[in-house]
């Protein structure tokens, strides 16, 4: 397999490896089911001149390597605009599923605080580089965002009337 590293926000490179990877430091191996290796495949490109063959970065990840298509030998390349791309695509898999734990509480009967939630998701995947209160106001914002548009007071003018006295 070949490797390679790329750099993203530290927490989303916990989460990748709390979800995917065995927390021991080997390359993430992304099953050929998600998106992410499908994204990761099409956005590798041959190694431009002059380019270290050393990457550097917080996340190491094993390259797709398919019978048809890119050989990773050849193809071993991400740029910083790839890596960009990449890590959006994580941060919506890690709010998507940080989100979803809240609003399952929410409509549970068993309901749990808010921030016994967030410290079960950072235990779960490993995640120290953020805190509980940084991932409560994430949802809380998320949460206002979208429920603001249907529960909109109607805006009533005020009927004075103003004429020439």
């Amino acid at each position: 397999m070949i490797n390679t590293c790329i750099n993203i926000k530290p927490y989303l490179a916990e989460y990748i490896k709390g979800k995917f990877g065995n927390l021991c430091g080997d390359p993430i191996a992304f099953p050929d089911s998600s998106d992410l290796y499908h994204i990761i495949f099409d956005l590798l490109q041959k190694r431009p001149e002059g380019k270290s063959p050393v990457d550097t970065g917080n996340l190491l990840i094993n390259l797709p390597s398919r019978r048809i298509g890119k050989k990773p030998e050849v193809y071993n390349y991400l740029s910083a605009r790839a890596q960009r791309m990449i890590e959006k695509k994580i941060k919506l898999m890690f709010d998507n599923e940080l989100h979803d734990r809240f609003e399952e509480n929410y409509r549970d009967a068993h309901r749990l605080d808010n921030i016994e939630i967030a410290f079960g998701f950072m235990t779960m995947y490993s995640i120290e580089s953020i805190s509980e209160d940084a991932l409560l106001k994430n949802y809380y914002r998320w949460r206002d965002n979208c429920r603001k548009k249907s529960h909109r007071r109607k805006y009533q003018k005020n009927q004075k009337n103003y004429s020439n006295t």
